[in-house]
């Protein structure tokens, strides 16, 4: 029985650690893609959702910079759930992934890396067409 998502991982961020306070850092080779476009969300309402669409093309590391939030992923098969909440850890979703963003804490902040500019239609917003995208 499959218990992944497919190409779905926790990606462990490089950090400088000192007294005076931590340094983490993202380049070349800590994400598998090359980032195009950097956005994040913040004062997310606890009981808000984000996300609920999958990409076509496009690939996104998640990391949550300050508080936590639950990261739901789905392929064809199986769903699966990630806590993000250390900014030293990033969640990569790569193309073809139905994603939700849950459970915001009070003061969460979700970076996004992403492999390419907006595109509208890169984006499959209704499940029953990604779930018919993977057959």
């Amino acid at each position: 029985m499959k218990t992944t998502v497919i190409g779905v991982q926790l990606l462990k961020i490089p950090v400088v650690e000192d007294t005076r306070g931590n340094l983490a850092f993202i380049q070349k080779d800590v994400a598998p893609f090359e980032f195009k476009r950097v956005y994040y969300l913040f004062d997310v309402p606890s009981s808000a959702y984000r996300g609920g669409h999958s990409h076509i093309v496009q690939q996104e590391l998640l990391i949550a910079l300050s508080g936590s939030f639950e990261v739901v992923v789905q392929d064809s098969l199986v769903k699966k759930s990630f806590i993000l909440n250390k900014p030293n850890v990033g969640l990569l979703i790569p193309t073809g992934i139905w994603r939700e963003l849950q459970n915001f804490s009070s003061g969460a902040v979700c970076l996004v890396l992403a492999s390419d500019v907006f595109e509208e239609a890169d984006y499959i917003r209704d499940f029953d067409a990604f779930l018919e995208s993977k057959k």
